[in-house]
């Protein structure tokens, strides 16, 4: 990994889409700093359009998609994309499962929640577990035993898992990040990825994030990612001095600058 400070106004002049994890990525301990939303703002005024890619829940993210300054979200991990609707009142959704298939995806995945919760009595479900149409979460314990109880558990029960710093997510279908992404880049953007990756930057800190660190050219890690290096296989290229979100604020900056 490279310092970012010591990145050039050449490194990011092609970028035109800013991914980025949210939770201690735009958050630092739980907070949106006004500086960070600003950093939003900068970039959206400039024509870069931004789309935050987390596990966090479909309710947090519609909440986001309204009346933040980015251009859509994809939650829950990949299970959802969520953008404002055209007359900018409303939210548009598109599922990772078809639309008639959330009713059994939610179904089976109470069954594993409770599966999960009956093999590890330590297990508790994460207190935004309400607000998910996608997935399932338990809390972190940040007892490793313990957690790995929990991943084996969820995935003996037949669903993927992924850990972040907050939780512990299982959810149905096989996709990630990186999946959602490309679907959703091609769909409701025209972009293919594959294609198009001198265009893309993604910013992140944590294990979830390895899939579209592996896969783009343009990766910013915030500082905290080094706590997580020895379980993402392709590190980011480049790295923050500041965490979360005084991190993210380092890589608009360095986007903002090549731009101009």
């Amino acid at each position: 990994m490279q310092e970012l400070s010591g990145s050039t106004f050449d490194d990011f002049r092609g970028i035109r889409f800013v991914l980025t994890d949210m939770d201690e990525t735009l958050t630092y301990r739980g907070r949106l700093s006004a500086a960070t939303y600003a950093a939003l703002e900068r970039l959206q005024t400039l024509g870069i359009q931004v789309i935050p890619v987390t596990a966090a829940p479909a309710g947090w993210c519609d909440q986001m998609a309204r009346m933040w300054p980015i251009d859509g979200v994809i939650g829950e991990n990949g299970g959802i994309f969520l953008r404002r609707s055209p007359d900018a009142h409303g939210v548009v959704r598109r599922y990772w499962h078809a639309v008639e298939a959330q009713a059994e995806v939610a179904t089976q995945l109470q069954r594993i929640a409770h599966t999960v919760k009956a093999a590890v009595p330590e297990a508790v479900m994460a207190d935004d577990q309400a607000f998910r149409l996608t997935s399932i979460a338990f809390s972190r314990t940040y007892d490793p035993s313990v957690d790995k109880k929990i991943v084996d558990a969820l995935r003996e029960a037949g669903a993927n898992t992924t850990v972040n710093n907050l939780w512990i997510l299982g959810w149905l279908g096989g996709y990630d990040k990186l999946s959602m992404t490309r679907r959703v880049m091609r769909e409701a953007y025209g972009v293919d990825i594959d294609a198009k990756r001198d265009a893309i930057l993604y910013t992140g800190d944590s294990t979830n994030d390895a899939p579209m660190f592996a896969f783009f050219k343009h990766t910013i890690g915030v500082s905290t990612v080094r706590e997580h290096l020895s379980d993402i296989p392709v590190p980011p290229v480049w790295i923050t001095d500041g965490p979360g979100g005084r991190g993210f604020i380092e890589a608009a900056d360095a986007v903002i600058r090549s731009q101009r």
